[in-house]
């Protein structure tokens, strides 16, 4: 399961998530003006170094300086996060998204796309576009983050770094329709991140806000990490994964064994049409749970 902290911006901060056990490193680039920063590169450049994966968010939506910024770094992945949907909960324009992702595709074939997904906050019931967002980018991204939509948001047009929890019957919805990975980000903390692995079965968990030092007046101070909170992180997340794993084979275990009972109790002769259908359910159940203990096994 992939544990993906954010925001990391120089070689310190990346030490920390390193020694803590984190795999994917997140950073970005603030500023479309001073988008060349060495300290970063050579952040992003220790951090492959050490056989991890480094994301970059390019605060800014200009093809061509996006291009000239991915050239510069060269991250594992590009991390869009745009809003998407408008103050009044509609879905944006995609198509502008979508040409930017094809074209990075096609220029930067090597750096793969992950795209966030805005989600409400936890226990909310109104609607929301997510999985029409979800559906019209998935074949232009790699993989999907869930983040928290608030309408007044910390970046203009940019979703992310609220600390406020996300609606993880949405997330799960969303994992469960679409066919590449989703991982899970939006509120999440040493507190939480095990209970949120367990009901939304994510491809991974994602923490920047709540994994940040305390300053002076208690609240989260940006691109400072708390090494204990970090370290505290990635075990939940180990945990819920184990937990996970376990429960996938003690389903995939009774579901075989259903299965065996069906095809024992099959009469000679005249089978039924809906005592076929019965065991053709059962069988297509096992292939998705062997998938998903799969999928946990090769992230």
């Amino acid at each position: 399961m992939i544990i993906q902290i954010y925001e990391i911006q120089d070689l310190r901060e990346a030490e920390k998530c390193l020694e803590a056990g984190v795999d994917h490193l997140g950073s970005v680039v603030l500023s479309e003006d001073e988008w060349r920063v060495p300290l970063l590169r050579e952040t992003i450049r220790m951090i492959q170094g050490a056989g991890k994966k480094s994301s970059l968010i390019p605060l800014f939506t200009h093809q061509e300086n996006i291009y000239r910024t991915l050239d510069y770094y060269g991250p594992d992945y590009v991390h869009f996060c745009d809003s998407l949907v408008s103050p009044e909960k509609d879905m944006l324009d995609l198509k502008p998204f979508m040409q930017l992702q094809e074209g990075v595709k096609s220029y930067f074939p090597e750096i793969r796309i992950i795209r966030s997904i805005p989600l409400l906050r936890e226990e909310t019931e109104e609607r929301f576009p997510f999985l029409d967002i979800a559906g019209t980018l998935e074949a232009v991204s790699d993989v999907f983050l869930t983040d928290t939509w608030v309408e007044e948001e910390p970046m203009t047009g940019f979703i992310g770094i609220t600390g406020e929890t996300v609606d993880w019957a949405m997330a799960k919805k969303l994992v469960e329709r679409v066919g590449i990975p989703v991982i899970l980000a939006g509120g999440l903390s040493p507190e939480n991140v095990g209970e949120a692995i367990l009901r939304v079965m994510p491809a991974g968990a994602d923490s920047c806000t709540l994994t940040n030092s305390l300053g002076a007046d208690g609240k989260p101070v940006r691109f400072r990490k708390d090494k204990g909170k970090v370290r505290e992180f990635v075990r939940e997340v180990r945990m819920a994964e184990a937990t996970m794993r376990e429960e996938l084979k003690r389903k995939l275990a009774d579901l075989k064994e259903r299965l065996k009972d069906r095809e024992a109790a099959l009469p000679a002769h005249s089978v039924r049409p809906h005592q076929l259908l019965v065991i053709e359910e059962l069988e297509d159940e096992i292939m998705e749970v062997e998938k998903e203990i799969k999928r946990l096994e090769t992230m």
